[in-house]
């Protein structure tokens, strides 16, 4: 799984950490059946180990849980980190079941050595269904190599063919857990195409407007909204064709997302985007909203090279800083960024006005930073100023 993308590997260690019932009823048997063999044969050495089977378990399954919990807060790294882990503790258990049947051998305990055989065949059954084959062979074959060595090391000749096959039921293992890991891969792959084509838009890969409202919706801190719509680009589609027309749109995605940086970029239909970054309070919130507005504006005035010619267009914008997505909705806040926007171009274009969530002096202040251009008109409900790039 070293070469997983980010994603795969998440829901993967995902999969892996979802055997509650598995690891539990594993660890219940193989303590419950080394305290009967401790308990029948009188044995110090099963004591011993069957403790050390209850610790690993016992950690295991906290472990499972712990995950559980947190699992929501990783990072890739954590990721990471919590597979191999659940590694380690596979590892541990496996080993100490393995010992648990050499035990069996050394002391010559012929009914332990089939119980033994029968728990060593149940945890690989679970293990191989683990979607990390290095975890399945590593843990496996700590499992195996002391039944193994013990046969190998008994003067019948029946048990040394037995090493052998255990040989082989581990090769079939390893082929049996890559087959299942390819299978599982595939479906998160599958179901996460399907995720993005509800979320993405196709032509130029950034989030659509379902993806943008959601964003939204989960909004609980300051935030700049800003409506783009392009200027000019009917004539630029009419005349070099829509292949180029959607070329440009490419291009102008590429150059937004570059603008808002850790914040959002989504194209809701056509000509027309939207930006989402949080910004802080106060007027340092509303220059950062300006800021990046004219960033926005200004990139998508500088020329685009399609079908080997230069080509200029503009861009409108609408700005909005939201104070509480949760309370006022979403749809209204878009509708606001929209007044705004529209505003904007009827204005003349290439040009931004805000809506009505910034306070008139505040606005004053905003409009102050803009370079200057004719006056606008408010919408029926919004105060706005605008500005516009030379």
């Amino acid at each position: 799984m070293e070469r997983q993308d980010p994603d795969t590997r998440r829901e993967l260690v995902h999969l892996l950490y979802g055997s509650m019932l598995l690891v539990g009823t594993i660890s219940v048997a193989a303590v419950v059946i080394g305290a009967g063999m401790a308990v029948v044969a009188r044995d110090p050495g099963y004591a011993v180990l069957t403790l050390l089977l209850f610790v690993v378990g016992a950690a295991r399954i906290i472990k499972l849980h712990l995950f559980a919990v947190r699992f929501d807060r990783f990072n890739g790294a954590d990721i990471v980190h919590w597979e191999r882990l659940y590694g380690v503790g596979a590892a541990a258990f496996a080993l100490a079941v393995g010992a648990l049947s050499a035990r069996a051998f050394q002391i010559g305990d012929a009914p332990g050595i089939w119980i033994c055989f029968g728990l060593s065949m149940a945890f690989c059954v679970g293990i191989v269904s683990r979607v990390s084959p290095w975890i399945v062979m590593s843990s496996s074959a700590l499992l195996l190599i002391p039944t193994a060595l013990s046969c190998l090391l008994q003067p019948e000749p029946i048990y040394r063919m037995g090493a052998g096959m255990l040989v082989l039921f581990w090769i079939t293992l390893r082929g049996t857990s890559y087959r299942l890991t390819a299978a599982f891969t595939e479906r998160i792959e599958a179901k996460q195409a399907l995720a993005r084509q509800a979320n993405q838009d196709f032509l130029t890969g950034l989030p659509n407007r379902a993806a943008f409202l959601a964003a939204l919706d989960r909004l609980d801190c300051r935030a700049a909204i800003v409506a783009i719509d392009l200027d000019g680009f009917k004539p630029v589609n009419d005349r070099f064709g829509h292949l180029a027309g959607d070329e440009l749109l490419r291009q102008v995605a590429m150059r937004l997302r570059g603008c808002v940086g850790a914040g959002l970029a989504a194209r809701f239909g056509g000509d027309e985007f939207m930006l989402l970054q949080e910004v802080p309070d106060g007027p340092a919130g509303q220059e950062a909203a300006l800021a990046l507005t004219r960033a926005a504006v200004g990139g998508l005035s500088r020329p685009f090279l399609l079908a080997g010619e230069s080509v200029l267009i503009g861009a409108s914008a609408g700005i909005l800083i939201t104070h509480e997505p949760g309370r006022i909705g979403a749809d209204a806040l878009l509708d606001r960024a929209d007044r705004a926007l529209y505003a904007a171009k009827h204005a003349g274009g290439r040009r931004w006005c805000w809506a009505d969530e910034i306070a008139p002096a505040a606005a004053d202040a905003a409009a102050a930073l803009s370079l200057a251009s004719p006056p606008v008109q408010p919408a029926a409900d919004a105060r706005l100023v605008a500005g516009s790039v030379v």
